[in-house]
């Protein structure tokens, strides 16, 4: 055990108070994540993050948690980030509909980050759960890749409610098919490419359609219902809000974008999470999985300029305390680092990197000095150390700066984490 440093008090902190945890193993006995249920208190989304994607260890973590709200803390949605509209196949996937081998099908296009076993979970868990669990998407459809999966089931619900507007979906469906991709890495490059009419006349398409889908909503929902039209309508909010990522995106590879302005995605995910509440019966707990990009409270900033305000910032701002930011990060090990790549499957490459010791200031020193090792540690009742607490967290192989007592409501850390070797990337 590393000796505890006393300048450190929000280490000697995490020494006296972090909850030890006997593993990873999601089949595991639970009883030793039975303090946790104290730290989230009665939160309504408790959001489950990590700080990269492609870890062997934070995907056991997440399933182990998972399985521990869903078997006794009553949660029944899984949210995850994951299209919205293509979503709806899984939960139907989980509540029993097609074959068990059917998921390879739903999830061959999408990125491998450890969707796959919590679906097969929940499929299993709700066999015989009393309580079933759903499955939420909420990002923008294909990560950012395409907006097919939202404009393409509009065909069939407009066909019905507004066949006038076929035309219009058509055409957006046709310039929008021209750069679909399997990622946002891949699909944006391509966004770029496209003359400059179309890409105009794809933006024009969609806030016409928006606008449209606003203005006739009582004639839309007589002759739908509600719950159809809702859908569709998100399904519209999908496709405008990664039109506008492809811009944001496009302008900050070149330099020229805007501050904060890939905040369009999350915004969209933060609604999505309230979308699902609000379509789900009252009480409803939630576990949302994401990274802790995306779950963090605070804004994401790089070198002092601001990069965009993440799902959390939206939903603490939403839900106050309903709202529960557990991160996830690691001592040492490896991470996956990300490289752009037009020539690989999703766009960018993963290098298994050696994690550095972990820097003075950051979250990881900190666990690190307190010995704690696998644990969880809720960060609302910390007393604020005179330093104001942890400045950075492991983002991949870099480093976050921000305020993490601030950012996150509690930590999970893992001593050294793994990545993926079969990740089919």
């Amino acid at each position: 055990m590393t000796a505890l440093p006393s300048h450190d008090p929000f280490a000697g902190w995490l020494h006296e108070h972090a909850i030890p945890l006997t593993g990873l193993d999601p089949d595991a006995p639970l009883d030793d994540l039975e303090p946790v249920r104290e730290v989230l208190g009665s939160a309504r989304v408790v959001a489950i993050g990590e700080n990269s994607h492609f870890i062997e260890e934070f995907g056991l973590a997440r399933r182990r948690l998972l399985r521990f709200l869903a078997e006794r803390c009553g949660f029944t949605v899984l949210a995850f980030e994951y299209g919205f509209s293509e979503g709806f196949a899984l939960d139907a996937w989980v509540q029993g509909a097609g074959t068990d081998d059917g998921l390879a099908r739903h999830l061959d296009a999408a990125l491998p980050m450890g969707l796959a076993e919590p679906l097969r979970w929940l499929r299993r868990h709700n066999r015989t759960a009393p309580r079933p669990v759903r499955f939420a998407g909420v990002d923008i459809p294909e990560a950012g890749g395409s907006l097919l999966p939202a404009l393409e089931p509009l065909t069939g619900y407009l066909r019905d409610t507004d066949p006038d507007l076929l035309p219009l979906v058509e055409a957006a469906t046709g310039i929008a098919g021209r750069f679909a991709a399997t990622s946002g890495a891949l699909a944006a490059p391509a966004w770029a490419r496209l003359d400059t009419t179309e890409q105009d006349a794809l933006t024009a398409a969609l806030m016409r359609l928006l606008t449209r889908f606003r203005s006739l909503r009582p004639l839309y929902v007589d002759r739908s219902g509600q719950y159809a039209y809702d859908v569709a309508l998100w399904r519209v909010e999908a496709a405008c809000h990664a039109d506008y990522t492809f811009r944001a995106m496009s302008d900050l590879f070149a330099g020229r974008g805007l501050p904060g302005d890939t905040s369009a995605r999350d915004v969209y995910m933060a609604g999505s999470v309230l979308w699902h509440l609000e379509h789900s019966a009252p009480g409803t707990r939630m576990v949302l999985a994401a990274h802790n990009a995306h779950i963090q409270k605070t804004p994401v900033s790089f070198d002092g300029r601001l990069t965009g305000l993440p799902m959390g910032h939206h939903l603490q701002r939403a839900l106050g305390d309903d709202y529960f930011a557990l991160g996830v990060t690691s001592t040492a090990g490896h991470t996956a680092e990300m490289h752009l790549d037009e020539a690989a499957r999703f766009g960018f490459t993963v290098e298994n990197l050696p994690l550095d010791p972990p820097e003075p200031g950051s979250v990881e020193a900190a666990f690190d000095a307190a010995g704690t090792g696998l644990s969880v540690a809720g960060l609302r009742p910390v007393p604020r150390p005179p330093s104001g607490g942890p400045d950075r967290i492991r983002l991949q192989g870099a480093y976050l700066h921000t305020p993490v007592l601030d950012a996150f409501d509690g930590m999970l850390h893992v001593p050294s984490s793994t990545v993926i070797e079969d990740a089919d990337l």
